[in-house]
């Protein structure tokens, strides 16, 4: 290259006329290549040293969700070969620069999915496979709950018997009347009615059975009767005798709690200190979803954050108060281990909740960072998903992992710190907060916008005033609800914690206020449709390419983010929806609403089938049963074409409806022959929930349970699906829709 030549010379054939500066390319063949080689630097840029290792929980977490879109459980020795040739493969590569990030993010996909294979295999443990009443059982309690209703406890059965069990579970979750449950150690004896664990209540729907599975619950139920404990014939083990000494410091706390605090106010303060959040009111709690507040009741990130903060500052402080201490002495590392102390016993005294655990290990990751004086804030502190990988598909971890990527991601680009006191105006409002305000209404604003797109999967809800009510609420709770408590805590042995309680208190009973104040505006409440898979993943990957990429290669992630929002808002809604026992039964009407009919007092599928449908109306407007009319043998509902969906309760309907109806639901086995679309007992059996869509001529089924799924949480029933018309087609049903009620919070 001569010594005059620019780069834009380099690349101009000999004796071509050179274009002026400025100028748009002569062609657009010069365009693209123009393009195409801006796209090299900026890929070039994006790959360079250091900007690949964010990826890898990424690939890790990738592996961990191909792992539960297996149709049959995987062989560990297999799944764990894999990652060990990958490994290899990896290894061999190193010195080829394109083949070894290829090998690496191949290595880690295999890892998380050998991980979440051997997780399967660790928690290996019997499940019910049908309803069994009448149950004889006697074991430990492990875990007790208190609900607003009634208290729930977890037991592990030494001795199990009744009829219909071939698998006998080792643990079992069953309700019992309000006040009764019996503390955590105690040895019982009870009668109860035992369920399998629940299964999706639609196709698409969250998978409560799977998540019962890795928490080593194998049947709920309800007791029969009184509980009654006994003498164990055995000593409880070491564990049991920690977790009975854990829960008795926590009920301990939570009676000193309810004496300061009734009410409410009582009820998150415990949640807030002990993790007990099962007392709050159904008002006051769906107040906290609506307006975005949720994530307060359930100990996470922040929390951990808040407690660890206060202890590192305080205790930073009082040293540094020594004259010539601190000069002398590393007290910031001092203050990162009594706050790494403070976070840990937090962390037992908060039940040590999957998501807790997760919170905490990203905050000794930051604390050991200080203690080694490294930085630790990075997108690699991530990677806690090897601890439980099954949070993967859970929606606590989905929000967690975008509101922390894209927080951190605006952290490092400065969008957070934008406001700089570099003007005399600016420096007075920084003065006076200005900037911690404009920083927190950020914030908000970043971890609402990441996830939105989960939040409307999950629970089908959107907050449009998610924003203002953390902005109003979140600053009160941070310094006056959270170190009240703490001082509180500190404050019982000394018998000074009644006023402190009460200070809390009065900020708790601000945050609610806030959360009903913002439930009570118009349109607070932003419901949404169910939506497949696709779009989730698709968003998802969106959020992933804008907050790690550097380049404005990022931008690509925003255009796929907002395509996934815009297919998330165009998904299809099913015609008909059949509850696995074949007794509830959905039709969506001429005006494009469900008309509902249930047999039976259980309406927790109503329920998710109208948040699904992104419909307000309650399980006891009259309105859900407009259009059908029912006699003793049965119910006719119409879609809106005008064609008959019938549900057949007694034999002699068949021969009418078979011939007349274009969809016949029935809890009995349906007679062959049958000219109309069957979802009989057979069919439910085997497939669970059942969503029918209108497929051209015919009919596209979707089970909630697939043909051929079997999985450790979803055994395969030896009942076949039973077959439909030549012209049904069989799409792959979607995944996850949990209740707000029964589900924790993003972190």
């Amino acid at each position: 290259m001569g010594q005059g030549r620019g780069r834009a010379d380099t690349w101009a054939p000999a004796g071509a006329a050179r274009p002026q500066a400025g100028a748009w390319p002569d062609s657009l063949g010069d365009f693209a290549r123009a393009a195409a080689q801006r796209i090299r630097q900026w890929a070039v840029a994006d790959t360079g040293p250091g900007r690949l290792l964010p990826w890898l929980p990424v690939a890790f977490g990738f592996g961990i969700v191909v792992y539960f879109t297996a149709e049959r459980e995987p062989v560990w020795w297999a799944a764990t070969a894999l990652a060990l040739a990958c490994a290899i493969v990896a290894v061999l590569a190193r010195r080829r620069p394109f083949g070894f990030p290829i090998a690496l993010a191949l290595t880690a996909a295999a890892l998380g999915f050998a991980t979440a294979t051997l997780k399967s295999v660790h928690v290996s443990h019997p499940v019910l496979a049908f309803p069994a009443g009448n149950v004889e059982i006697a074991g430990f309690v492990e875990v007790r709950e208190e609900r607003e209703r009634s208290d729930r406890v977890v037991v592990r059965a030494l001795n199990l018997e009744g009829t219909r069990i071939e698998h006998k579970p080792d643990r079992v979750r069953v309700s019992v009347r309000k006040g009764t449950a019996p503390p955590v150690g105690a040895y019982v004896t009870f009668r109860a009615r035992l369920n399998p664990p629940l299964a999706p209540l639609r196709p698409g729907g969250y998978d409560f059975a799977r998540d019962l599975y890795f928490q080593g619950i194998g049947a709920t139920g309800f007791v029969l009767g009184a509980i009654r404990t006994a003498e164990p014939p055995t000593a409880p083990g070491l564990w049991l005798r920690y977790a009975a000494t854990i829960q008795g410091v926590r009920d301990a706390i939570d009676a000193r709690i309810r004496a300061s605090l009734p009410g409410d106010k009582g009820a998150i303060a415990s949640a807030l200190i002990t993790g007990k959040r099962d007392a709050i009111s159904a008002p006051v709690n769906d107040a906290m979803y609506i307006s975005s507040l949720a994530h307060v009741l359930s100990i996470s990130g922040y929390h951990m954050a808040v407690v660890a903060g206060v202890v590192f500052f305080t205790f930073r402080a009082a040293l540094a108060l020594v004259p010539g201490f601190a000069g002398r002495r590393p007290i910031k590392k001092w203050s990162a281990l009594a706050a790494l102390i403070a976070a840990a016993g937090y962390l037992v005294l908060s039940g040590s909740e999957v998501a807790t655990q997760r919170a905490f290990i990203m905050t000794a990751i930051v604390l050991l960072g200080v203690m080694v004086d490294r930085p630790a804030l990075t997108l690699r502190t991530l990677a806690v998903m090897l601890l439980a990988p099954q949070a993967v598909v859970h929606p606590s971890f989905q929000m967690s992992f975008a509101a922390t990527l894209a927080l951190i991601a605006a952290y490092e680009r400065g969008l957070l710190w934008a406001a700089k006191a570099d003007t005399p105006l600016a420096a007075r409002v920084a003065l006076w907060g200005g900037r911690e305000i404009a920083g927190l209404i950020l914030a908000s604003l970043v971890a609402g916008l990441a996830t939105t797109l989960y939040a409307a999967y999950h629970f089908h809800r959107l907050a449009p005033y998610g924003v203002l009510a953390n902005l109003v609420a979140m600053p009160i709770v941070s310094i006056w609800v959270m170190p009240s408590g703490l001082l509180a805590l500190i404050a019982i042995p000394f018998g000074f914690d009644g006023p402190l309680w009460r200070l809390m208190g009065l900020g708790i009973e601000w945050m609610i206020a806030v959360a009903l104040w913002v439930a009570s505006l118009p349109g607070s409440v932003g419901r949404m449709a169910a939506f497949g898979t696709g779009p989730l993943l698709a968003g998802t990957a969106g959020i992933i390419l804008l907050c790690l990429l550097k380049t404005p290669l990022r931008w690509c992630g925003a255009l796929l983010f907002a395509l996934a929002s815009l297919a998330a808002f165009q998904a299809q809604r099913p015609d008909v929806l059949i509850a696995a026992d074949g007794q509830s039964i959905a039709v969506r009407n001429a005006q494009q609403k469900l008309a509902i009919h249930k047999i039976g007092s259980d309406a927790f599928a109503v329920r998710e089938w109208l948040a699904a449908d992104g419909d307000a109306r309650a399980v006891a407007d009259p309105a859900l049963r407009e259009g059908i009319a029912c006699d003793v043998t049965g119910c006719i509902a119409r879609l809106p074409d005008g064609k008959p969906v019938a549900l057949v309760l007694t034999p002699e309907a068949f021969a009418d409806d078979c011939s007349r109806a274009a969809v016949v639901v029935t809890p009995r086995e349906a007679p062959p022959g049958c000219a109309a679309v069957v979802v009989d007992r057979k069919v439910s059996r085997s497939g669970g929930a059942i969503a029918l869509q209108r497929a051209g001529d015919g009919w596209a089924m979707t089970a909630a349970r697939p043909a051929g799924q079997d999985r450790p949480w979803a055994r395969a029933r030896p009942e076949p699906v039973e077959a439909v018309p030549a012209t049904a087609t069989r799409p792959q049903p979607r995944d996850a829709t949990p209740r707000v009620e029964d589900l924790e919070p993003g972190d």
